[in-house]
């Protein structure tokens, strides 16, 4: 048979073509069976191996890797109210004074006492008269003076204006304690408004009373005491610091020096046992010009606690506006407002809100809460729900200036327990110094202790099922209720 030299060659090339395809193919195999084989020793040696290890390089002789801190320390915490005088409430829930707790945490002090508070009036000067329930707050005051010339009491106060008494702060300097103002009008256009006490960077108290002693005996406040909890102490410590400092300085760091940041905060939560349950803790500071680094800022917390949510958020708060409540010209702040419409609508979580309502109510509030209140249609699973609440007063309590109102600072859902010491609108979480404990304890426990969310939705649905509590309607008038 004739072969033509191109038929040949074809033939060569079909010969070729195959030997180069069968060495393609047991290559591909070749690799395939590499890869099975490198998957299975790295699965190997992730179930092994400790994660520790795989994440962090073996230190070289010598060398030494960052430590992670823990916190072992038997931590106590107690939910402490001041219910005014002659509120009375048909429920069994109750929690121990704050004019209690502020006594038991002096008789705690062994080395230092530090309070950072907004202003300071425990006696009755500021009102010139002689009411009876000053008394607590003249003790307070009293305790704190004898003290200050046996320990280190510091204090970090807003400046007075020039209407603000001053004689407590005057005595606590005589006695010893140092006072340090801070000019935050200066600083950031607002004020210091922060409540916290830290003694011997152990025990701590944070709530909504003031160092005035009407949130004694006048003023429904709520608050939190921590006893033995130096790693929590530490880091509200460092908050008193960055005030402190501030009280020289009057000027704001940028950045804040390194001994002002934290480790503990929303994404790295601190992790402690709180009554022997474990509980994730972080503190936060507002502005967030005062927070260092690490430091969340008070309103990406209440945000984000909003927003875990799975059923629902109660939320009492003296205050609410969707505003910049003190700027000029008005400026509209819609940041909270839009999630808990949000939640409420995409999660149909339930939200309600408690606010208070009293002389110094601004009217311009209700417009806003009733338009919260409009989102409310059950066969859409829309609830959200506001009500106010009244501290009734006699006439002789009505002459008492600044009292007789709901001054509570809270939040709390199914999964968290918030507690703060701003209002809520815009300017205290933009230009005024806050801050707030944040506490989970949603963790399995065997602790037959109440947890902090439990107690403080207790709080809520005592209050907002009260007599003292009237729902907000579309037709509700601030004259009929305030």
């Amino acid at each position: 048979m004739h072969v033509s030299y191109n038929q040949l060659e074809g033939e060569q090339g079909r010969r070729q073509d195959n030997r180069k395809e069968l060495m393609y193919s047991r290559c591909v195999l070749a690799l395939a069976t590499l890869a099975t084989m490198l998957l299975t020793a790295m699965a190997v040696y992730n179930l092994l191996t400790p994660r520790e290890s795989r994440f962090h390089p073996v230190p070289s002789s010598g060398q030494r890797l960052p430590k992670t801190e823990s916190c072992s320390d038997p931590c106590q915490i107690v939910v402490v109210e001041s219910i005014p005088e002659g509120l009375v409430f048909n429920s069994s829930v109750t929690h121990p004074s704050i004019f209690q707790a502020w006594l038991s945490l002096m008789a705690e002090a062994q080395s230092s006492i530090d309070i950072s508070s907004f202003y300071w009036t425990l006696t009755n000067k500021d009102t010139g008269t002689q009411e009876p329930t000053a008394y607590p707050g003249e003790t307070i005051l009293k305790a704190l003076g004898e003290l200050s010339g046996k320990l280190s009491v510091r204090i970090a106060v807003n400046l007075p204006q020039a209407t603000q008494p001053k004689e407590d702060l005057q005595l606590l300097t005589d006695s010893g304690a140092e006072v340090r103002t801070v000019n935050m009008r200066k600083l950031t256009s607002g004020v210091l408004h922060t409540k916290f006490w830290v003694i011997d960077k152990k025990h701590v108290y944070i709530g909504s009373a003031n160092m005035d002693w009407r949130s004694l005996t006048q003023v429904k406040e709520l608050g939190a005491v921590i006893y033995n909890c130096s790693c929590l102490a530490a880091d509200l410590g460092k908050i008193f610091e960055a005030y402190w400092f501030l009280g020289e300085s009057q000027s704001i760091p940028s950045p804040w020096p390194n001994s002002f940041s934290t480790l503990y905060n929303m994404d790295t939560p601190l992790q402690l046992p709180l009554n022997g349950t474990p509980s994730d803790v972080y503190l936060t500071s507002s502005p967030p010009s005062l927070c260092a680094a690490g430091r969340t800022p008070d309103l990406r917390s209440i945000l984000s606690v909003i927003e875990d949510a799975q059923s629902f958020v109660y939320i009492a708060v003296m205050n609410y506006l969707p505003t910049m409540e003190f700027s000029h010209p008005k400026k509209y702040w819609s940041d909270i407002d839009n999630q808990l419409r949000r939640v409420a609508y995409e999660k149909r979580v339930r939200v309600r809100l408690l606010i208070s309502c009293w002389a110094s109510s601004q009217p311009v509030m209700i417009p806003f809460l009733r338009s919260l209140a409009s989102v409310y249609e059950p066969k859409s699973k829309l609830d959200i729900q506001v009500r106010l609440f009244v501290v009734p007063a006699s006439p002789k309590q009505k002459e008492i200036p600044f009292a007789r109102v709901n001054h509570n600072k809270y939040m709390v859902t199914d999964k968290i327990a918030y507690i703060g010491t701003s209002n809520w609108s815009g300017d205290y979480f933009v230009h005024t110094a806050g801050s707030a404990l944040v506490v989970n304890q949603t963790a399995q426990s065997q602790s037959t202790e109440p947890t902090v969310q439990s107690q403080l939705q207790a709080v809520f649905e005592r209050d907002w099922s009260s007599d003292y509590s009237t729902p907000l309607t579309q037709y509700s008038d601030l004259k009929d209720f305030c």
